[in-house]
């Protein structure tokens, strides 16, 4: 078929460093894939999916398009179903949903320590449900999630959450581990404890790095997570739909991809995964 279209989409998406991604893992495995990025707000979505041709073959979703996008496309991996959201979108004859934002963050977290008993997430929104998903996933019991609307943030995310407080009396304090899905640049004036010892917290926001939140964290002390590293691993399940259509087909040169990834956005590589500590 010649050059295969893809793209990341949303509002703002000038920032995005998915191109540079998929253009590497399109070179490690010789795919003719010219990958963009188009910012699409939610009342325009469906007018652009009903633009694409048959050279299109795939997308990328980001704010504020993960939930806005699943009733526009009738095919669904059970994940977006049991989430309401999905963030690629594979396309071709029928068109197919998927998340992958819930590995992305199983991988981060595994690899930067755990088991873990407590979690506190910042942000009530669809990232926010993705890294409820994968806390779960890994026999989180305690799942606190802190919002600037807790009433709005219980009745969105069900029962992924175990607990729902404001921002301003997030236990972190209590917490092993401590996903921040707020976008990038905002002060979320969120009390860091004085002293934390090495708790991970994996703030999924890049730009502007590190946040003013992340910042404080590191200086008590706590081990601070890139969201790069995020992007880069649910990235790679995004690469595994677009050629086999399965996010669980692990792609014949895996480990060299992900390391082509990691070197296009200047994360450096060290075994399988990691690390993902900030220098």
């Amino acid at each position: 078929m010649g050059t295969r279209r893809l793209a990341v989409l949303g509002a703002p998406i000038a920032h995005s460093r998915s191109p540079l991604l998929h253009a590497a893992a399109a070179e490690v495995l010789g795919l003719d894939w010219d990958y963009g990025r188009a910012e699409v707000r939610e009342a325009d979505l469906g007018a652009f999916l009903a633009t694409l041709g048959p050279d299109w073959l795939g997308l990328s979703l980001t704010m504020p398009l993960k939930r806005a996008v699943v009733p526009l496309v009738a095919a669904h991996d059970p994940l977006v179903d049991l989430l309401g959201l999905a963030n690629t979108v594979l396309l071709g004859e029928e068109p197919r949903l998927f998340n992958t934002d819930v590995a992305g963050v199983d991988a981060v977290l595994r690899d930067a320590g755990g088991p873990y008993a407590s979690a506190v997430v910042l942000g009530a929104g669809a990232t926010a449900a993705s890294a409820l998903e994968a806390l779960r996933r890994q026999g989180v019991a305690r799942r606190t999630v802190a919002a600037r609307d807790p009433a709005r943030a219980a009745a969105e995310l069900g029962g992924l959450a175990t607990d729902v407080v404001a921002l301003s009396t997030a236990p972190l304090a209590e917490a092993d581990v401590v996903v921040v899905t707020l976008p990038g640049g905002a002060d979320p004036e969120v009390p860091v404890p004085e002293r934390i010892a090495g708790v991970p917290l994996l703030d999924v926001a890049y730009d502007p790095w590190p946040s003013r939140l992340g910042a404080a964290w590191r200086a008590a002390g706590g081990v601070l997570l890139h969201g790069l590293d995020l992007l880069i691993e649910q990235a790679l399940i995004q690469v595994r739909i677009f050629t086999t259509g399965d996010p669980e087909q692990r792609l014949s040169r895996e480990d060299t991809v992900r390391q082509a990834m990691r070197a296009a956005v200047g994360r450096s590589m060290v075994g399988p995964v990691g690390p993902f500590m900030e220098d």
